[in-house]
């Protein structure tokens, strides 16, 4: 009984945006109990994006800052965020490329950001961002739906927006934000969208040699300028 209703979840329910939300509270909740999510102390110690540590060769910080968040209006914010933008892209590209978007999405912002910001960062904002860029790639992919054209323009809005409060905004890691934003975009050319449609061979090679010569590069100049 138990493996049947696992399963009817797994084929039913956003599966994979539950469980990320689910592991982003359960950290937060460690973070309270280490002596609190705004202690710059306890980030570190459970894998902020650091500089420094990341050259000391600690190269997990790159996925670990997207389940730490600095205050309860930081996951709040962000946990909402991913839930419903979770939904969408769940549906759209399934559960396992969900789960690859969301981390290496995360991934390659964190690696903008070590390129070209000085500053320790956390935050599920770098993933968020790439699941935007996904389904601004499924918009630009598919552009003759109506439905995704639509949604697309809301969600093109909302990025910009949002983009536009990080310039204007203190304490805000906005090379975390674009590179995840690009990171997203990218990875869903290479993965693909199988149940919207097909994505040409060529573009999907494209982005794959583009994305790893990218965080080849920005690898190359965080060792570079912080060294």
């Amino acid at each position: 009984m138990l493996t049947t209703d696992v399963k009817r979840w797994w084929h039913t329910q956003p599966a994979i945006t539950q469980v990320l939300l689910g592991l982003t509270v359960g950290v937060f909740l460690i973070e309270w109990l280490l002596g609190g999510s705004t202690m710059t102390t306890v980030l570190y110690f459970l894998g902020a994006k650091n500089d420094q540590a990341i050259i000391a060769g600690q190269w997990w910080r790159f996925i670990t800052p997207v389940f730490l968040h600095m205050g309860l209006m930081h996951i709040a914010v962000n946990g909402v965020v991913i839930y419903f933008m979770g939904m969408q892209i769940e549906a759209l590209f399934g559960h396992w490329r969900m789960l690859v978007l969301y981390l290496l999405g995360g991934i390659s912002g964190n690696i903008m950001s070590f390129a070209l910001s000085p500053d320790q960062s956390v935050g599920a904002s770098t993933a968020i961002f790439a699941l935007f860029g996904a389904f601004l790639m499924v918009g630009e992919s598919f552009w003759e739906n109506p439905v995704i054209r639509q949604l697309t323009q809301q969600f093109l809005l909302l990025t910009v927006v949002n983009l536009v409060f990080d310039v204007f905004s203190t304490g805000i890691d906005i090379w975390g934000h674009v590179g995840g934003l690009a990171g997203g975009f990218l990875l869903a050319y290479v993965l693909g969208v199988p149940r919207v449609g097909p994505i040409p061979k060529v573009k999907r090679i494209l982005a794959a040699v583009v994305l790893i010569l990218a965080w080849v590069a920005l690898l190359k100049l965080g060792f570079t300028n912080w060294q």
